[in-house]
């Protein structure tokens, strides 16, 4: 659809604060050529989108993170709202289906400088037993690449998907899908509630795009630090 709005850092640090007041702290302890930033439904509640006008005006590229899952119409109205506060990236869900991904991209397509849209596949957070009490059988695996194939067929940029998955999606779905992976955590750090989780070189071989980091990163002594170590760590793959 969009393409990405220009190269930069890989990492996408997930602002998982309460409120804008910690949000706001760290973010001066680091800098946008750094990261990116995730802003998620928590932090989006409280703080509402001042908070993401704020970020984008000091230069971070924010990547808004609500999962829109609505009717077509609702879904499309919010995502033309979401381009107004100068995002990088919003996320729609998949499991939204086929007319609500095309309005959604429709949507977005239609601002001068669209941000990148991308869905949602199937949770991090999810295995296989998760889906199955849900009604839903088969492995994660094979969802994503079902909802993968959907988004591009619908002209989405890409998904939100695990780093276990990124080495089939970029085969089936090309080179200029963008492959966004959460549950990314540096060598040492604790995997915390994710199930499918890998480090930062490991994603990057496999094929994603962009990492999404958060309390390896957020709850730090010194998160400058840490980010440059997994930039220096990702630079040294190229």
């Amino acid at each position: 659809m969009s393409g990405t709005r220009h190269a930069g850092a890989r990492v996408i640090v997930a602002l998982d604060y309460p409120d804008a007041a910690p949000a706001l702290e760290f973010v001066s302890r680091i800098s946008p050529d750094q990261c990116r930033l995730k802003v998620g439904k928590e932090l989006f509640t409280s703080a509402g989108p001042d908070l993401v006008r704020h970020l984008s005006g000091q230069g971070f590229d924010v990547f808004l993170d609500l999962k829109y899952h609505d009717i077509p119409n609702t879904v499309a109205n919010a995502c033309r709202a979401a381009t107004g506060l100068g995002v990088w990236m919003l996320n729609v869900h998949a499991l939204g289906g086929r007319r609500m991904l095309e309005a959604a991209a429709a949507a977005v397509g239609a601002v001068s400088k669209p941000p990148l849209l991308v869905a949602v596949t199937i949770l991090t957070s999810m295995d296989a037993s998760d889906l199955e009490s849900i009604g839903l059988g088969g492995t994660p695996e094979e969802h994503v690449l079902e909802l993968a194939s959907l988004a591009r067929d619908c002209g989405l940029d890409g998904v939100v998907c695990s780093s276990r998955e990124t080495a089939v999606l970029r085969e089936r779905c090309g080179n200029d899908f963008q492959l966004v992976t959460p549950g990314i955590r540096p060598a040492g750090s604790a995997a915390d509630d994710q199930r499918r989780v890998m480090t930062p070189a490991d994603a990057i071989r496999n094929g994603s795009n962009y990492l999404v980091i958060g309390r390896p990163v957020t709850q730090a002594d010194d998160p400058s630090a840490v980010l440059l170590t997994i930039n220096s760590e990702l630079a040294a793959l190229s």
